[in-house]
């Protein structure tokens, strides 16, 4: 009889260990990989979705509010109309990065082009709440520069990180 518990409780633990946690096996991307991810993720944003995005607000207000792009042309209303190109472009950044990162699991036309995605520090992929939280994380002031430390705050206070992709 104890020849059997021992001989369950061994198989037991051999079945334990041949289970290997996923986040053991998650390879973190580069810097130099992330970095990429940054610049090539912020060409598409400005010239391409914020010009799209600017586009169709233009054409809407010349219709119909076609003074207030008057005014600003002229400088009247300058800072009305910068603090409305700041909301349209932090508007952008949450859009982009929030769909991307939950409709590509895990991945923004960056991260394909680098092999690398967001995951869950677990490794599972991430949820809608997760993209969206990074991507909120990314418009607070200075963040950019926390990546100098390692690991930006939209990864540590998200609980993500960015790994390479198989």
């Amino acid at each position: 009889m104890e020849n059997n518990t021992s001989i369950e409780s061994h198989s037991q633990v051999d079945h334990l260990s041949s289970l290997e946690d996923p986040a053991l096996q998650l390879m973190h991307a580069t810097t130099g990989q992330r970095f990429l991810n940054f610049f090539i993720d912020n060409i598409i944003m400005n010239y391409g979705l914020s010009f799209l995005t600017g586009a169709l607000i233009g054409g809407v207000l010349g219709v119909i509010a076609p003074e207030f792009l008057n005014e600003a042309a002229l400088g009247e209303n300058t800072w009305s109309f910068l603090a409305l190109s700041m909301c349209i472009g932090y508007f952008n950044y949450v859009v982009y990065y929030t769909l991307c990162e939950k409709l590509f699991k895990g991945k923004t036309l960056g991260k394909l082009i680098t092999g690398t995605r967001a995951v869950r520090q677990d490794g599972t992929e991430l949820s809608f709440k997760d993209s969206f939280l990074r991507s909120l994380s990314r418009l607070v002031p200075f963040e950019l520069f926390s990546a100098f430390g390692g690991h930006p705050w939209h990864d540590t206070w998200t609980n993500t990180m960015v790994i390479k992709s198989k």
